[in-house]
């Protein structure tokens, strides 16, 4: 499965912006801690090219807004920009009216910053959930093709455990909207995320390696999704969180560069879009549900 092509995303946000820290620090607080996004988002530029890889950068609004160069930094080195939102509220807690706002104005953001259309779209937490299955339209009457925000796993804050784990196709009265699910693998009638954020950081780097080729050998590719902040150990920790927070956020980041280095160097990588249209070349017809159904597989 060597020719398999893979997704490569980054969720470029800052190290405070994450739900786990939703509780504990307001969106007016924001302003008043220095950025620290600039230099590992580098490092993930630097990575990238060093193995002539491209990849899909879902670019919070807020921060394009305060890091134009930035963005147009990425933009300019051959990767896709897609939005992440622009205040990286999870959709179950919006009314309609306020995602549609809030994906219009980080869309705006970044197509003024880049000069080209924003098309892709993940939610901040993966956040399309049964509650929320509305959004599919709004992306669609707005503009996306491409949505990277359902997770089929059980969690306590996203999750969408029915949905296909292969890429599959949203009917909308706007038109058809691709959904690119985060990668998971079938044990047992249970399915266990793969590849991207906490999970990757905490599993040994083998068995990483193992359920991905395993999805190769299911025919999909593996969506890897990395966060800015993930390859900053250094990072400040913030007082006052429980637990469950404290680890999630914090477990095995000095590791993660190492481990990202290893799966680059392993598998074939490309933006959200490119690898899609290559799935799309080598597979059976894919699934086409309406979103007025919960997904089932």
């Amino acid at each position: 499965m060597a020719d398999v092509l893979n997704i490569l995303t980054v969720d470029v946000e800052e190290f405070f912006q994450v739900s786990n820290f939703e509780n504990t620090i307001s969106r007016t607080e924001w302003d008043s801690f220095a950025s620290r996004v600039a230099l590992p988002v580098q490092k993930l530029l630097q990575m990238f090219a060093d193995r002539k890889v491209k990849a899909t950068f879902f670019v919070l609004g807020w921060l394009a807004r305060r890091q134009p160069r930035l963005i147009r930094e990425i933009s300019s080195a051959g990767h896709q920009v897609g939005s992440h939102s622009t205040w990286h509220k999870l959709i179950y807690n919006q009314s309609p009216q306020e995602f549609r706002s809030d994906l219009s104005e980080s869309m705006k953001i970044l197509s003024d910053i880049t000069g080209t259309a924003v098309t892709a779209y993940r939610a901040p937490s993966f956040s399309i959930t049964e509650k929320s299955l509305w959004a599919f339209e709004i992306l669609a009457e707005e503009g996306i093709l491409y949505d990277s925000s359902v997770f089929p796993i059980f969690h306590d804050r996203y999750g969408l455990p029915k949905a296909p784990i292969a890429p599959f196709q949203i009917r909308t009265q706007a038109g058809p909207i691709w959904e690119v699910p985060a990668s998971v693998v079938r044990i047992s009638g249970i399915n266990f995320p793969v590849a991207g954020g906490g999970y990757f950081r905490l599993y040994p780097y083998w068995l990483t390696r193992a359920l991905c080729r395993r999805i190769h050998r299911e025919g999909r590719p593996v969506v890897v999704y990395i966060h800015p902040w993930e390859l900053d150990p250094e990072q400040p920790r913030m007082p006052r969180l429980r637990w469950p927070a404290r680890f999630r956020h914090y477990v095995n980041l000095a590791k993660t560069e190492h481990k990202l280095s290893r799966l680059l160097d392993h598998f074939n990588w490309g933006t959200l879009e490119t690898a899609l249209n290559y799935w799309l070349g080598h597979c059976p017809q894919p699934k086409m549900l309406t979103p007025c159904l919960t997904p089932v597989e």
